[in-house]
């Protein structure tokens, strides 16, 4: 399911939660990139609708992610983000987005190196938003800024970055040494290195990094070259690795939140304590979340599995009676 198509409906909202149920995940932030204004206005609203007509989307939405467009230029940086839509930060712009979604924009993801990007950044947390860097080749300077400006999240460190980077100073080690920032990061097998996840847990857990599956439409589908998703043509390959097609650039992850947690604890080590907090813990202190949610999992055999899933109370999954 697109969440960034031009005909998503109430409807699919509530079977994409339902879906995230049976993976484990209680409550989640859609996401929407980069693309045309006019276009990102209408997906905006349609997830406001949906959450405004359906219970069990209001239930298990808490905000909406916005991942552009005001992300960097640099083909490496951007990734599979359209270059013909990225920009600088633009105020009036965002208000109109806001306004589209009914003020559920909670998560704002900008590239530091924009021109005006501290400042918004500035405006954004004092609106009580939470701005995050990423799709970014910024300087130490222009990190340090956003930074400073109230930025408090790194969105999927160690990717949306250009293949090549200096030595030092990097995009990356400078966010992966500030400790005003936590981390979100893709532990999918493919966005990241074992050798660079372990690195991450160790320097930004057990507090400060956030598990993410960063999905996309394609999760779930055969391998194959799929067009019109994702920012143009891409390829999901038979070991699950998602890129644009003719280039190395990786264009989503197609893992659930659930794989990610094996991935975690069965490749790099992580204890299944330690996973849990980077999926469910960190992300709710992250947003302010406190609500009576929980999942029962179990894990063997290089799996886990979800048992039940519980939000606010009431079952919004078992496995028994497959609900």
């Amino acid at each position: 399911m697109d969440l960034n198509a031009d005909n998503v409906t109430t409807r699919d909202l509530e079977n994409l939660t339902q879906r995230f149920h049976r993976e484990g995940v209680a409550r989640w932030f859609p996401t929407v990139i980069t693309a045309a204004p006019t276009h990102m206005t209408s997906c905006l609203r349609r997830i406001a609708a949906a959450r405004r007509e359906s219970p069990l989307v209001a239930r298990a939405v808490l905000g909406i992610h916005l991942e552009g467009p005001f992300l960097s230029d640099d083909p490496g940086a951007r990734g599979a983000h359209p270059a013909d839509h990225v920009m600088d930060p633009d105020d009036d712009l965002f208000s109109r987005f806001q306004d589209a979604a009914d003020g559920l924009i909670r998560i704002v993801t900008l590239a530091p190196e924009r021109t005006g990007a501290a400042a918004f950044t500035q405006r954004r947390v004092d609106e009580g938003l939470i701005v995050a860097i990423g799709h970014s080749n910024a300087s130490v300077d222009a990190i340090r800024e956003v930074v400073d400006a109230g930025a408090t999240l790194s969105t999927h460190l160690g990717n949306g970055a250009p293949a090549l980077l200096p030595r030092h100073p990097n995009v990356i080690w400078e966010q992966l040494a500030e400790d005003r920032l936590t981390a979100s990061a893709i532990f999918d097998g493919h966005h990241l290195s074992k050798s660079v996840m372990q690195v991450l847990a160790k320097t930004k857990g057990p507090d400060h990094l956030i598990l993410t599956s960063d999905a996309v439409a394609l999760g779930g589908q055969p391998p194959g070259v799929y067009s019109g998703q994702v920012g143009g043509e891409v390829e999901l390959h038979p070991s699950g690795r998602l890129t644009m097609v003719g280039t190395p650039y990786l264009a989503g992850s197609a893992s659930s939140l659930r794989e990610v947690m094996q991935v975690a604890i069965h490749e790099v080590g992580i204890s299944p304590a330690d996973a849990l907090r980077f999926v469910a813990y960190n992300p709710a202190s992250l947003v302010g979340h406190a609500g009576n949610d929980h999942t029962t999992m179990t894990v063997r055999d290089g799996e886990v599995d979800i048992d039940e899933v519980v939000i606010e109370g009431e079952v919004a999954y078992a496995a028994t009676s497959h609900t």
